[in-house]
């Protein structure tokens, strides 16, 4: 019972981090959190008994940097929306392509990266859109980050789904808030 996941959310109910009950009653009783929602279970002792606590939100506001989206395949292919930037052609068959070939010093970067369809990357080779005649339908960019990590290895608890927001486009082994809920 003690040992139950507890989701702690900051000050403006942003998912922070998951801990157990055991420590999440802890910053209760020091008037650090408050309980936001409830599980079933009630929690005893010879002084005192509680409703355990699934949702607790803190008392102060936590800064903490923003992580920046990594750029893998996936991402830029989400990024892109599985659209070729030089026809428009929208596949799940696509490929990444650099603006500026890797071997003209072109570096391995958001923005020198864009999804490509088969045919308009075989038709670019390894010259750069203008050497070969094509014209980029927009302009690569480095995607804004999408919320932060909650980790936490198994499926969220119903009353946690309210702070978790999930787009379900793409999979990973934890919460990330803004993106998943796949496990």
């Amino acid at each position: 019972m003690l040992n139950y996941p507890v989701l702690i959310l900051n000050q403006n109910f942003e998912p922070l981090n998951v801990c157990r009950v055991r420590r999440a009653i802890v910053l209760i009783l020091q008037d650090k959190a408050e309980v936001i929602e409830n599980n079933s279970s009630v929690i005893r002792s010879p002084s005192f008994s509680m409703i355990s606590p699934s949702v607790v939100r803190l008392a102060h506001m936590i800064k903490r940097p923003r992580p920046q989206a990594k750029l893998t395949r996936r991402m830029v292919f989400i990024r892109d929306q599985y659209t070729c930037q030089y026809c428009g052609r929208q596949t799940r068959e696509v490929t990444l392509d650099h603006v500026l070939p890797r071997h003209m010093d072109g570096e391995h970067t958001w923005d020198n990266v864009v999804t490509a369809c088969k045919t308009c990357n075989q038709r670019k080779a390894g010259r750069t859109p203008r050497e070969a005649g094509m014209k980029l339908l927009r302009k690569p960019f480095q995607p804004p980050p999408a919320g932060h990590y909650v980790v936490y290895p198994f499926r969220a608890p119903p009353e946690w789904q309210k702070y978790l927001v999930f787009s379900g486009s793409m999979g990973a082994s934890c919460q990330y808030s803004g993106l998943s809920s796949e496990f």
